[in-house]
């Protein structure tokens, strides 16, 4: 008879952490699994969806044939979540709730990163639109279809909470997915979300601003002297210059990458321990009720953080070179999307609408749904079969 030894993790818990004993369930009720927490239990479905596994070829700046150093939604999720559970294990915090969320924080993109989803956006304003948190929503409550007793991976309330207010408390306008799903769930989505989804939040952000460095420097966007003028790089750069002279230029990028994701999550540390201590919050819940965020920057790094993404806007994500892959990008988006609304019976066979029923509506979620999901590689190889009479069907 095997005897599983019984987690104790939880027991060194902070008392506002996430606590998978109180749990507030699934949508589908099921039988837990032995050995694993929820959360565990959680992450482990989003780490086997089809989703997750789609990432490995899904822009975050570079289209995938770009170079097989640049990151990709895959790798930036397993960077995310890296961070997610340092910065929770630090504040004593549910590491798996946080992973679990960070793995899934880009189900929704589409491929070719933010220029996809514009196009989409803009092809489906007359239909709703299209948001990529929104999109990650449908993934995990609908649109992974694997399990015999129900549609979606079926993950617990504070998973599902967690992914719906990435960004915070949600508007009463929300979208007719987070409406369906609070009404089923009761989401309390004017609340914050737990500080494990506070943590993931940041931790994209954190994520994000130093790897973009990273590629953008590879890649030649911009340089080190092009930085030199970014308040919270400067005197980084100045001080690797001054202690390693003559150091490579792939070693100073990769010094550079991670003292700024150390700079980040140590000011973000102190500050989220400073409205902690101030706030003194006995339990999720209270975080969820503050009338304010729990994990934050400072101010002043805010400030800078603003700055150092102003930089990237305008120096790495509208490099002429970035322009260029964006328009054709969109141009494919575009021309996959008309041709399908247009003509829905060249979508494959699981994808067109096999009931009497039908409306605009319906086949341009439908639609969306079917080029949401692409990766870059699909969604070329699918232009190409559609519009270019000698590629093979």
């Amino acid at each position: 008879m095997l005897v599983f030894k019984k987690n104790d993790l939880e027991a060194s818990f902070a008392p506002y952490a996430c606590f998978s004993k109180k749990s507030r369930g699934r949508a589908h009720k099921e039988e837990e699994a032995v050995g694993r927490s929820v959360y565990q239990r959680d992450r482990d479905r989003i780490l086997h969806s089809g989703a997750f596994r789609k990432l490995k070829y899904k822009t975050q700046v570079f289209v995938y044939h770009e170079g097989d150093y640049y990151r990709t939604r895959l790798t930036h999720s397993l960077e995310v979540a890296q961070i997610a559970r340092s910065l929770s294990r630090a504040l004593g915090l549910n590491e798996d709730l946080a992973e679990a969320l960070a793995l899934a924080h880009d189900f929704g993109h589409t491929p070719f990163g933010h220029a996809g989803e514009d196009a989409l956006d803009k092809l489906m304003r007359p239909y709703g639109g299209f948001d990529h948190n929104d999109q990650t929503l449908r993934i995990i409550t609908h649109l992974e279809q694997r399990y015999a007793e129900f549609d979606g991976l079926n993950l617990t309330w504070e998973t599902i909470e967690g992914i719906c207010k990435h960004n915070g408390p949600v508007p009463e306008n929300s979208s007719q997915t987070i409406q369906e799903i609070d009404s089923l769930m009761g989401l309390e989505l004017s609340l914050f979300g737990s500080l494990e989804s506070q943590i993931a939040a940041l931790a994209d952000d954190v994520a994000y601003n130093a790897h973009d460095l990273d590629d953008g420097l590879r890649a030649g966007l911009f340089s080190f002297q092009d930085l030199s003028d970014v308040t919270i790089i400067k005197p980084i750069i100045t001080m690797l210059s001054d202690r390693y002279p003559g150091i490579s230029k792939g070693r100073m990028i990769h010094e550079l990458s991670r003292r700024t994701v150390n700079l980040l999550v140590t000011d973000l540390l102190t500050e989220t321990h400073s409205r902690l201590l101030r706030i003194k919050p006995s339990s999720s819940q209270d975080v969820r009720a503050a009338n304010i965020p729990m994990v934050c920057f400072s101010g002043p790094l805010q400030e800078q953080i603003e700055e150092l993404k102003c930089f990237l806007f305008q120096s790495m994500y509208r490099h002429y070179k970035v322009n260029r892959m964006a328009s054709k990008a969109q141009r494919i988006i575009k021309g996959l999307f008309e041709l399908f609304m247009s003509e829905p019976n060249c979508l494959p066979v699981e994808w067109q609408n096999n009931h009497q029923t039908n409306s605009n509506l319906m086949q341009a979620r439908r639609v969306s749904d079917y080029i949401a999901g692409m990766t870059d590689r699909y969604a070329l190889l699918e232009y190409d079969r559609l519009f270019d009479y000698k590629a093979k069907v």
